[in-house]
């Protein structure tokens, strides 16, 4: 994607949606995205979204070098320029703090795939990160997440939140409302004490429908 001010308001945008679907709350979610010279575009440290303005956002290098931007890139920066690193299919990244994909991260498990919407959009099961990072140890945090992700649009970082990938914005954003619809989904279904998961077969059918026909056939 090409760093322009149409991008950066439309992060700023994503941004207070997350905020009206009470996906997030205060400054507690960020995003990123790859640009197209390969360095990455990423929310400011602790700004309130709704004076957030295009030229608050920060430039990184691949290496979390700041290319530019007059402000601190998010705290998390390590974890997004990691994953991205390791996802060179990954456009976008969308860090949020929902409460049913939370509580989810709370368990000692990710979530199974339960539904369609799961295999198209996210491509299987969403993994949890293999260890609790406390939140000063900022590249430990990125380490132990990166490591953790699959090849799945998304992954929920223990007891801390999800984080939902996407070619942009727009799939992010989208992927984000899988999440947390699955994570609701999943622990209502384990209050209900039986229920059935998509096979790996159909998984992938289910994502490759999504990728090379869906809306075409």
């Amino acid at each position: 994607m090409k760093d322009c001010v149409e991008l950066r308001q439309e992060i700023i945008d994503t941004c207070l949606w997350l905020k009206s679907q009470g996906l997030l709350f205060s400054t507690w979610g960020n995003i990123s995205v790859r640009l197209d010279d390969g360095n990455i575009l990423i929310t400011p440290s602790r700004m309130e979204y709704e004076v957030m303005r295009p030229e608050d956002l920060v430039v990184l290098s691949p290496d979390g070098e700041q290319v530019s931007g007059t402000r601190l890139a998010t705290s998390e920066r390590d974890i997004h320029r990691m994953v991205l690193n390791k996802r060179q299919d990954v456009g976008a990244i969308i860090h949020m703090h929902s409460t049913y994909a939370m509580a989810v991260a709370a368990r000692n498990e990710g979530v199974p795939v339960i539904s369609e919407e799961m295999c198209q959009l996210l491509g299987g099961a969403i993994p949890l990160s293999k260890e609790f990072v406390p939140s000063d140890m900022h590249k430990r945090l990125g380490e132990v997440v990166s490591d953790s992700v699959t090849d799945v649009n998304a992954i929920l970082i223990r007891n801390h939140g999800p984080m939902c990938f996407g070619q942009d914005l727009k799939e992010a954003r989208v992927c984000c409302q899988v999440v947390e619809k699955s994570c609701q989904m999943y622990l209502m279904l384990l209050a209900a004490g039986e229920f059935e998961t998509v096979s790996d077969e159909n998984v992938a059918r289910g994502r490759d429908y999504y990728k090379n026909s869906y809306g075409k056939t």
